[in-house]
């Protein structure tokens, strides 16, 4: 495996950011994990080195992969072949957003 640095832009606790920590973990990749909700400066980091401020952000080896999902950050690593696929499951949704941003059912009232 090459050497990789890789620092992450997550939430704490988000399904999109946890994805991409489970990808990370399946292939066994060191990387550092910026929280940039408790922390403003890993925020405005964020923002000025992908050019937006949707999470989750992933740089590797200065590549920018900015609004990203486990998943495309999965395909992407295996695409430019800086892992070999693998079938081992990721020990968590890769492709899974936030509770608080899945879009919520409302409720249908028949007695009009």
């Amino acid at each position: 495996m090459p050497n990789l640095k890789i620092t992450a832009y997550l939430k704490p606790t988000c399904g999109w950011s946890n994805g991409v920590r489970a990808v990370l973990k399946k292939y066994n990749l060191p990387y550092v994990d910026r929280d940039i909700i408790n922390d403003p400066a890993s925020y405005e980091e964020m923002i000025r080195k992908s050019g937006q401020p949707l999470s989750p952000c992933v740089e590797i080896n200065g590549q920018m992969l900015a609004d990203i999902s486990g998943d495309e950050v999965e395909a992407w690593l295996t695409q430019t072949g800086l892992v070999t696929p693998s079938d081992a499951p990721a020990g968590s949704p890769t492709g899974a957003g936030c509770a608080h941003e899945a879009p919520q059912a409302s409720a249908v009232d028949f007695r009009s």
